[in-house]
C-alpha cells in the first residue's frame, strides 16, 4: 500500500511539475518592445480655404502646474487637451490650436494649416509633467469650423500626484468671441 502510494503522488508531482512547465511562456518571444504612437498631428490637411463667418473659437483653461500650501510651492502636472468630434456623420475642420502661458504669451501653435476630423474621431495634445512654461494660468485657444451644425467637446485632463496621493481633474473649453 505505501508503495502504491508512494507512485501514485510521484505521478502527481511529475504530472504537476509537466503541467507548471507547459504554463509557462517563453519570454524570449515575449520580449519584443511594444511600439507607443505618441502622434499629436493628423496628417490631413485641408485645402479648402475657410470662409471667417463660419469659423468658431474656444477657449480652453490647462493648469500645467497649481500652487501647493503656499504660493512659492507648486505641484507639475500632466495636462491632456482633448478634441472630440461628437458627429456620427459629419467632419469636424480645426484651423488653429494655439497653447498660451499665465501671462497670455503664445508659447506654440500645434497646427500650421487646418485639419479635420472623422466622425466621432478625437485628437490629444499633451502637455508633459516637466514642461513648466504654460503655468497655472495656461490655456488654449482653438478655432474650429463645421460644414453643418456640430456640437464638438473640447476638454482637458489634467493628472498629477502628491507623494502617494494621485489626483486628477477636468476642465471644459467655452465659445467666445474671435
Amino acid at each position: 500500500m505505501k508503495k502504491l502510494t508512494i507512485v501514485v503522488f510521484g505521478i502527481c508531482l511529475s504530472f504537476t511539475f509537466l503541467s507548471f512547465l507547459g504554463s509557462c511562456k517563453d519570454l524570449k518571444n515575449e520580449e519584443i518592445p511594444v511600439e507607443i504612437l505618441d502622434e499629436h498631428m493628423l496628417d490631413r490637411r485641408v485645402n479648402a480655404s475657410t470662409v471667417d463667418s463660419l469659423i468658431r473659437q474656444v477657449y480652453v483653461p490647462i493648469y500645467s502646474d497649481i500652487y501647493n500650501q503656499t504660493r512659492d510651492t507648486r505641484t507639475m502636472l500632466t495636462a491632456t487637451l482633448s478634441i472630440r468630434n461628437t458627429s456620427i456623420r459629419d467632419s469636424l475642420f480645426v484651423s488653429t490650436i494655439d497653447y498660451y502661458n499665465t501671462q497670455g504669451d503664445l508659447v506654440r501653435s500645434y497646427i500650421d494649416s487646418p485639419i479635420y476630423l472623422k466622425p466621432m474621431e478625437t485628437i490629444d495634445y499633451v502637455i508633459e509633467q516637466q514642461d513648466n512654461s504654460g503655468g497655472s494660468g495656461a490655456n488654449f485657444l482653438i478655432d474650429w469650423y463645421s460644414k453643418k451644425q456640430l456640437n464638438p467637446l473640447f476638454q482637458a485632463v489634467m493628472v498629477g500626484g502628491l507623494g502617494a496621493q494621485a489626483f486628477s481633474f477636468t476642465t471644459e473649453g467655452i465659445e467666445v468671441e474671435r
